[in-house]
């Protein structure tokens, strides 16, 4: 059985459309770190099971592993949405794959051709590096999951840090797209959003702690 988690902390203008593309999951967990907003509300009208804790993304994806009751977990962001064909790409890959870790392809949901180039970048450094970022989901057996160690409970780089441990050669692209909003990179700037990125990837993986890099980032 597959298990879908879904970490949220005032996802109200967007969790309702990526619920609804997730009919075919039997088990859907939103693990919301104290929303606001109608989040909660909105988690529980879809029938997802709603878990509340404190908000950092890493703990909440960790506690969404642990009340998972399937064989298979997807953690996805709420912003994101799983394009059609989805599940099927999830069930070739569970065939073909049985011990791989797998994630989508990077799609942004804007028609600008900046949203194209920085689709390509991602797609070159998943390539070249073996490193998507939870914004693509994440689809991990979960014998692996908690053969690595899971989720760290960290404030931030928690995606980057786990796809680490599972390792470039335990993971393959699936074949269908996670459409992510674009809102963050239209407030910040498109390059600049996309810099800052890169830079915190690389200060992480020259050494600096979740910690420094989460005041950074702010």
């Amino acid at each position: 059985m597959l298990s879908v988690v879904v970490p949220t902390l005032n996802a109200a203008s967007t969790l309702e459309d990526c619920l609804s593309r997730l009919s075919g999951a039997r088990d859907l967990i939103v693990v919301d770190g104290g929303s606001w907003d109608g989040t909660q509300a909105i988690a529980e009208s879809s029938g997802a099971r709603l878990v509340l804790t404190e908000p950092g993304r890493g703990a909440q994806l960790r506690l969404g592993a642990e009340a998972a009751r399937g064989d298979w977990l997807l953690f996805l962001h709420a912003d994101t949405l799983l394009t059609p064909g989805w599940l099927e790409a999830v069930r070739a890959h569970i065939e073909t794959a049985p011990e791989s870790a797998g994630c989508f392809r990077f799609r942004l949901d804007a028609r600008a051709w900046q949203a194209r180039l920085i689709e390509a970048g991602v797609a070159l450094r998943v390539w070249v590096l073996g490193l998507p970022y939870g914004d693509q989901g994440l689809l991990v057996p979960r014998s692996l999951y908690e053969r690595v160690g899971g989720y760290a409970e960290v404030p931030l780089m928690e995606d980057v840090d786990l796809i680490r441990r599972i390792g470039r050669f335990r993971l393959r692209i699936l074949q269908a797209d996670a459409l992510t909003s674009a809102a963050r990179w239209r407030r910040d700037g498109w390059f600049r959003r996309s810099a800052r990125n890169l830079s915190c990837l690389m200060l992480h993986r020259f050494g600096m702690s979740e910690e420094r890099l989460a005041r950074l980032y702010e």
